[in-house]
């Protein structure tokens, strides 16, 4: 840092270890557990939530009315993520408890178990070192208002909360059909999911209460209760409906719960969209740069610019451009660094577009300090782009861009004159096409976290897709599209 400069000039290194670091989620972390927990000796607690690293550890809270099938989904996701499920039942059942000896004594009275019961033996098993280490999966408990913000004053915070939704009668039904295994606790109906091994039939029994007088009473009790529990989480809730099957439900919860919370953490976009001709680089870029102000990079406009303005890089690639040969790599990248460390790119974020086209090019990007933090891979067929590009046409009085299929000219007078471009002729993009496959896979490969989407369908539904990876932090395994 050159503290002699005004405005100070922050080398961008130290930015991208912040970012790839995650030092604002893990100061955010700490800050939160020191307000919350107050402690007599900060630094020894610092080290100690430090030390257990466990900030990206699942904090899950499912909730829904009865026979919503949150304790089905709880432990689906229990399975799948190896985080322990903490529930009334489980609480209850544990052994090693002198709480949970309290709240057994309390249902042998057929007494209800007090919230601050509750709230203590949740306190307890969250210091085990599953849930340290782990995470958690709460299975309902935070029913009211009260409850919630005891926990939240605790410091029990999740990081996704999920309400599953579905109409009274829907739930009615189910609860009926209820039946529990004795043994592992899974939960089945007797119309929906009847097991067919013969040794769970005979564990499975009928759990207390499901007359339909008694669901109706418990469901009343839950939307009286539901909007202070919309007060104390609001929009952190995530609503989804319980009404289909239930694999379907298991699938939009894990999907939602893998997906990193947002914070407030400083972010400026490095996007590289990389991709064959044809497939809307140029439009994504300009939708990108339009929409949140990012400075739109095309490598092949630098190039002109360069030269246009007579710089020195520019007659160096002067020569290259008059006898129509490729400008060189060690050129480009020497532009490109320029331009993306500028002040204005670090503040904004850029996009840019149009390189690197082989794994050789993107080495040379990483020599020089360009790293992007979200890469897409626009995918496209050979033939689609064949129509794509082949089909182009440009009206040589007014310049204006016609396609014979997608956007023919408004008139025959118009299309008369219409004129294709040399670089579209259907040999020059078949070379250029063959060109970028033989190339794409090293590429591909050499950005290992890309995004692959699909290009051959609505731009706006492609921007959405790329737009859906920038606003929300990147989870730790990337997925194609």
């Amino acid at each position: 840092m050159d503290a002699t400069k005004r405005p100070l000039s922050v080398p961008a290194r130290m930015g991208r270890y912040a970012e790839e670091q995650r030092l604002f989620h893990t100061m955010k972390g700490i800050l939160e557990a020191l307000l919350i927990h107050k402690p007599e000796e900060p630094i020894d607690f610092l080290i100690k939530e430090l030390k257990l690293d466990n900030f990206d550890v699942p904090k899950i809270l499912i909730l829904g009315p009865p026979a919503s099938g949150k304790t089905t989904i709880a432990m689906w996701l229990s399975k799948q993520l190896a985080v322990p499920r903490i529930s009334r039942e489980t609480l209850v059942a544990s052994d090693w408890s002198s709480l949970a000896v309290q709240a057994q004594e309390y249902h042998h009275r057929q007494e209800k178990v007090p919230d601050e019961l509750w709230v203590r033996m949740i306190e307890e098993r969250m210091q085990l070192e599953d849930c340290l280490c782990n995470g958690w999966i709460l299975d309902g408990l935070s029913e009211t208002r009260e409850l919630a913000r005891t926990f939240q004053a605790m410091g029990i915070i999740p990081k996704h909360i999920v309400v599953l939704y579905a109409p009274d009668v829907v739930l009615i039904e189910r609860n009926l059909g209820k039946r529990v295994d004795a043994v592992t606790g899974e939960v089945y109906h007797t119309t929906f999911d009847w097991p067919t091994d013969e040794t769970v039939l005979r564990n499975l029994k009928k759990p207390d209460g499901l007359s339909e007088a008694e669901t109706s009473r418990r469901l009343l009790e839950y939307h009286q209760n539901y909007y202070g529990i919309l007060q104390s989480f609001g929009e952190q809730m995530k609503l989804i409906n319980a009404d289909q099957p239930c694999p379907d439900v298991f699938l939009q919860v894990l999907s939602h719960v893998q997906v990193p919370p947002r914070i407030a953490a400083p972010f400026s976009p490095r996007i590289l969209l990389c991709g064959p001709p044809g497939s809307g680089k140029s439009l994504q870029a300009a939708l990108l740069a339009q929409k949140y102000g990012i400075i739109n990079v095309c490598c092949g406009q630098i190039l002109k610019e360069a030269v246009a303005d007579d710089t020195k890089l520019g007659e160096l690639i002067k020569p290259y451009f008059d006898n129509g040969w490729p400008v060189a790599d060690n050129i480009v990248v020497k532009l490109l660094s320029e331009r993306l460390n500028t002040l204005d790119a670090h503040i904004h974020g850029w996009v840019l577009h149009g390189f690197p086209r082989d794994e050789d090019q993107a080495k040379l990007m990483a020599h020089a300090d360009i790293h992007p933090n979200r890469v897409f891979f626009l995918s496209l067929s050979a033939d689609t782009i064949l129509e794509r590009l082949s089909y182009r046409t440009v009206d040589p009085i007014t310049g204006e861009r016609y396609h014979t299929l997608y956007k023919p000219a408004p008139t025959e007078e118009v299309n008369d004159r219409l004129l294709v471009h040399p670089k579209n002729t259907e040999d020059a993009v078949k070379l250029k096409v063959d060109a970028y496959f033989r190339l794409a896979g090293d590429l591909e490969n050499f950005f290992e976290d890309a995004v692959v989407i699909n290009a051959d369908q609505d731009p706006q539904t492609i921007f959405e897709y790329i737009e859906s990876y920038i606003v929300n932090p990147l989870s730790k395994t990337q997925k194609d599209l």
